[in-house]
Order: C-alpha cells, then sequence, then structure tokens
C-alpha cells in the first residue's frame, strides 16, 4: 500500500511540474544579433560567386567571328578607346569572342553599351558571364 500511495505522488508531482512549466525564458547576448546581421551580408555576397572564384555578373559581347586578326584588331580599337575597361579574347571553336567588362548588374553593362555605341557601330550584346570582382568592404554591411 505504501508503494502504490508513493507512485501516486510521484506521478501527480510530475503531472503538476509539467502543467506550470508552460514558459521558457531565454537570455540571449546581444552579440549574437551582430553575428547574424554579418552573417546574412557574407551569404548574400558569396551567394554571387562561382564554385572558381569568379563573380556572377555581366559583359559587352563586341564581337563574334572566325578571323583571329579582326578579333585582335577590336580589342586593340577597344583598348585604346576604353584604357580602363579589361577586354578579352575567347576562343570557342570554330569563333573567336571579343568581351569587355566586369559588370556586377545588367543597368551598369547597359550604361557601358550607350557609351560604346559612339565608338563601335556594330551590335553589342550584353550576356551573362562570370567576371573578375574583388567585394569592397561595404558589401558586407
Amino acid at each position: 500500500m505504501k508503494q502504490f500511495f508513493l507512485a501516486l505522488f510521484i506521478f501527480s508531482a510530475t503531472i503538476c511540474s509539467a502543467q506550470s512549466a508552460d514558459t521558457i525564458i531565454v537570455h540571449k547576448d546581444p552579440r549574437l544579433d551582430v553575428l547574424a546581421e554579418k552573417q546574412i551580408a557574407i551569404n548574400k555576397v558569396t551567394s554571387k560567386m562561382g564554385s572558381n572564384g569568379l563573380f556572377r555578373g555581366y559583359r559587352l559581347q563586341i564581337l563574334n567571328t572566325r578571323s583571329r586578326d579582326d578579333a585582335f584588331k577590336t580589342k586593340a580599337m577597344l583598348l585604346e578607346n576604353f584604357p580602363d575597361e579589361k577586354v578579352y579574347v575567347l576562343y570557342q571553336s570554330p569563333y573567336f569572342k571579343v568581351r569587355m567588362g566586369n559588370f556586377i548588374t545588367r543597368d551598369e553593362a547597359e550604361d557601358f553599351k550607350k557609351q560604346l555605341t559612339l565608338y563601335y557601330s556594330q551590335p553589342v550584346y550584353v550576356i551573362d558571364d562570370l567576371i573578375e570582382y574583388i567585394p569592397k568592404a561595404d558589401d558586407f554591411q
């Protein structure tokens, strides 16, 4: 009989304690919020990064030709008129492609395309490409 009352007492004590534990209070260090915000900013920047360390961005495709000489003449002309921009000559058999710039947004590429039309009369296309880009400290905030 003593064992029965002991078991009944333990059972009722656990039910009462379970009912009174409705709320949980968590004491969090405020530095965790700062750390979480920094991690969110880092994730935004790295989500634009490709597997080889280059970023997803835009370039202008200036020329697509089978002539190697035409490709390098176009590159020389572009470097004369725009010495601050990088010009790339790619070979994808059987074509040589001349591409220009490292633009993060499509709007930047479109703006530069308008400037380029003053020097180059052929059609120019904005294309998605992996670009060389070094993130600034502001990008992580």
